[in-house]
């Protein structure tokens, strides 16, 4: 579903410079999209790059959104360091991943990034003791969880269950690989933790691991309420990382190692449709002839080109919820083999009507 003519929010994305050309409705459009995609406060930043004057009408707003990511980073690097403390008695040395790791790295995707809890990686064998040790810390069970969720969590998926400080109530994600365990296309996670690096005194994974983490995250797991935002953030990763020696062979090639070509493939598509990233031609027709058949590719195009927007009614159309609902579907069929798929997604539709839906 690709429109005549680009939303506010994926026009200024491309170019933020175009900004000089919104009317006053154009801006009150814009705020209310990008509020929804968590892009405010990193659109604000774009804008003042490109000098561009925000009419005082929208002003506030944005400027409101700076504040809280400003506020939000500072709290950020203090939450890194208890964790970083609370493991060192167990000599256990966390990978920050995700948005947190753009934070760290200073990478342009931290640009106006604020995000609900901070994710950790760790070898598998040191999950027990990473457990023990945050407990001590403060970072309790955020819920209480049955035995059916406990299994769900420690035999399949590719973390423990979320916790939570009891003090400050923030929550940390503990995971031991990227991808769940019963995924076809789970990576092995030790080739992860043997490229990472050292940045700034913390460890992340690998400039190209973090671009291949990030397309993961968002063609896999199916977590498309901040979808824009994190095509956002492949689209400033691509970006910035292009410009080193060799960079998309050996992207190519390390996602060839984790099992990860695909939804490497539908980062760089998206990101070229969407955003105009600069994609070369020959990096993007080597991936696309490896790619799924046409047909295939007219459906996920339908999917995505919807599933990847704001959820806001005005980037809506009558087959939005639909194509949602899919992706939805679709996620758990890549994160799960179809015997387990069966029983989960059924005991997931009886909690949710009942109100106990943990995840």
């Amino acid at each position: 579903m690709m429109r005549d003519a680009p939303l506010p929010i994926i026009a200024l994305l491309r170019n933020p410079g175009s900004a000089e050309k919104l009317s006053l409705s154009d801006w009150d459009l814009l705020v209310r999209q990008a509020r929804r995609a968590g892009l405010l406060a990193r659109l604000d930043v774009l804008l003042k790059n490109q000098g561009v004057a925000i009419p005082c009408q929208a002003a506030n707003h944005f400027m409101s959104a700076q504040i809280y990511a400003t506020q939000f980073a500072v709290s950020l690097h203090w939450e890194i360091r208890l964790i970083k403390q609370a493991l060192n008695s167990v000599a256990v040395k966390p990978v920050f991943l995700k948005g947190c790791s753009y934070a760290i790295a200073k990478n342009r995707a931290a640009l106006g990034r604020v995000f609900s809890d901070v994710d950790i990686l760790v070898d598998r064998e040191a999950l027990a003791a990473t457990e023990q040790a945050l407990s001590a810390a403060g970072w309790m069970p955020a819920a209480e969880l049955d035995d059916y969720d406990q299994k769900y969590y420690r035999e399949w998926m590719h973390e423990i269950p979320p916790l939570q400080n009891y003090r400050r109530g923030t929550a940390v994600d503990v995971h031991h690989n990227i991808l769940p365990l019963t995924s076809r296309h789970c990576p092995a996670s030790k080739k992860l933790l043997e490229h990472s690096v050292e940045i700034n005194g913390e460890w992340l994974l690998s400039d190209i691991d973090r671009v291949i983490h990030s397309a993961a995250h968002l063609f896999h797991e199916g977590e498309f309420d901040a979808g824009l935002r994190d095509l956002s953030d492949l689209d400033l990763l691509l970006k910035e990382f292009s410009i080193q020696p060799h960079f998309w062979r050996n992207l190519i090639q390390r996602a060839n190692e984790l099992k990860q070509t695909v939804p490497l493939y539908y980062a760089l598509r998206y990101t070229r449709l969407i955003l105009h990233t600069p994609v070369p031609d020959e990096v993007f027709a080597v991936e696309e002839a490896r790619s799924c058949g046409k047909l295939k590719l007219k459906l996920m195009d339908a999917l995505f080109l919807r599933g990847l927007m704001p959820d806001h009614e005005s980037c809506n159309d009558r087959w939005t919820g639909l194509a949602r609902w899919v992706l939805f579907v679709r996620s758990h069929w890549l994160k799960m083999p179809f015997y387990l798929l069966v029983v989960h997604l059924s005991r997931k539709a009886y909690k949710r009507v009942i109100g106990k839906d943990q995840h």
